[in-house]
């Protein structure tokens, strides 16, 4: 005779535990479009874990992602929001700079967490930063680790080589969105990027990762932007 049991309860994939006011509220970011591409952005980070972006500076690329996340951490949808950037200054370098590793990535994870503090309040970030929710983690320090339920904002991945944004993309685990921002038009590598060569890759073997192309007509910081990336761009530069 089989015993009849009540099917066990779902667990909720995010088991993070938070103090902060309203943590469990709705999405106050109230998010509105600019442009149709960030429309599109917006909707594919819906919808897909894997998303590039290419564009200019000014575009809203970075606060239309880190909006995106702060709504996700805010709903417990995720347990940790991880920003990363190329060319951080690790090992030796990093050794000459007093303070912690944390005092030492804060500088360059500003523009994204400037985006979350106006989402989530100081001190949500704060103690986000303190209990490892909220993670600036230099693309060095990488390599073995696993992000589980994580939102993972990539910067300035143009200035990412093959072999580093090969380490990046297998480090992404179970319930993790990663969004990979860049301008390819801006690379500083001596060799081809990364992200030019991965993106050739998705389109090769038709990986379902959407592709998000901002353009000059998208900058949105201020008329003083828009000119001078059309000056740059004209120029080469």
């Amino acid at each position: 005779m089989i015993e009849d049991r009540e099917p066990p309860k779902k667990q909720s994939r995010t088991r993070r535990k938070t103090n902060y006011k309203g943590a469990d509220s709705k999405p106050t970011s109230g998010f509105t479009p600019r442009t149709n591409n960030q429309r599109d952005l917006w909707d594919y980070m819906k919808t897909h874990d894997q998303i590039f972006i290419l564009g200019p500076a000014g575009t809203g690329k970075t606060f239309v992602t880190a909006t995106f996340a702060a709504d996700l951490y805010t709903l417990k949808e995720i347990d940790k929001i991880v920003i990363t950037r190329p060319h951080v200054a690790v090992g030796k370098d990093i050794g000459y700079l007093p303070g912690t590793l944390e005092e030492k990535t804060y500088p360059w994870a500003l523009p994204v967490l400037d985006v979350l503090t106006k989402h989530l309040g100081k001190g949500a970030v704060e103690t986000g930063i303190k209990n490892g929710n909220i993670e600036m983690a230099p693309l060095a320090l990488m390599r073995g680790r696993s992000f589980e339920d994580a939102f993972i904002i990539v910067d300035e991945t143009q200035n990412i080589t093959t072999h580093e944004l090969k380490m990046l993309l297998t480090r992404v685990g179970d319930g993790s969105k990663i969004v990979l921002n860049g301008d390819v038009q801006q690379s500083d590598l001596k060799e081809a990027d990364g992200l030019s060569k991965v993106i050739h890759l998705a389109k090769k073997h038709m990986l379902d990762i959407p592709i998000v192309e901002f353009g000059v007509e998208d900058i949105v910081r201020s008329g003083i932007c828009a000119e001078w990336v059309k000056v740059f761009l004209k120029e080469g530069l």
